[in-house]
């Protein structure tokens, strides 16, 4: 509805994957399948500010990105450069399943935490980038991750059509709801809490967005 559209941003030559909010200077960061991440400033006459190439948290001033070679970076938003690459064992030996489909930063902690499609969730140190735990969190691809506002739990998606809250000091899961149907073997897509209110949300492949209480 032109209405309602303010303006559109311009630049990616692929799909665009993700939408994150900088709050910073009120940027908008961005990543896409032309394997770039960009930071724009959405009133200025040229929106975007700067283009970070995948190959080359916490703090307000740094962001998070993982790439499909299964590596996560943080950079400096200042600077543009990369500040520190995490490293992550592989327990088989084998990248191919390594691919990871959701990085979120703790709001609170140095802590990045990354959804893999080989089912595990991953939790990385901001100022070592040594891996402080992995663990098989379902029984299909990890696709979706959120952190509540509090720093308290981890809500995570899959195919295999779960949500699973976890505790985020102890690692254990507090409760499972089956969301979504399956639809050409995938489930769920995305997860989120409310910033201030109990509610949680998730929107699937069966067409469907669902808000719990």
């Amino acid at each position: 509805e032109p209405n309602v559209l303010a303006g559109t941003l311009i630049a990616h030559t692929d799909a665009v994957w993700g939408l994150a909010y900088s709050g910073v200077k009120n940027h908008l960061l961005s990543c896409s399948a032309d394997g770039t991440i960009r930071l724009w400033n959405p009133p200025e006459k040229i929106p975007c500010i700067c283009t970070y190439n995948g190959e080359k948290g916490c703090d307000p001033a740094h962001m998070v990105a993982s790439v499909n070679t299964g590596s996560t970076v943080i950079y400096d938003l200042e600077t543009s450069q990369s500040v520190v690459m995490f490293s992550s064992q592989v327990e088989s030996g084998v990248q191919s399943n390594n691919h990871i489909n959701k990085v979120v930063s703790h709001p609170t902690l140095p802590v990045t935490i990354t959804a893999h499609e080989d089912r595990h969730i991953k939790f990385f140190d901001n100022k070592t980038g040594k891996m402080i735990h992995s663990m098989v969190a379902h029984l299909d691809a990890v696709t979706s991750l959120a952190v509540d506002p509090n720093g308290i739990y981890l809500m995570s998606g899959s195919h295999d059509c779960s949500i699973r809250l976890w505790n985020l000091d102890s690692k254990t899961c507090v409760q499972e709801i089956t969301a979504h149907r399956k639809k050409l073997d995938e489930s769920i897509y995305d997860v989120a809490f409310h910033p201030s209110k109990a509610y949680i949300a998730s929107a699937g492949a069966d067409a469907l967005a669902k808000v719990f209480v």
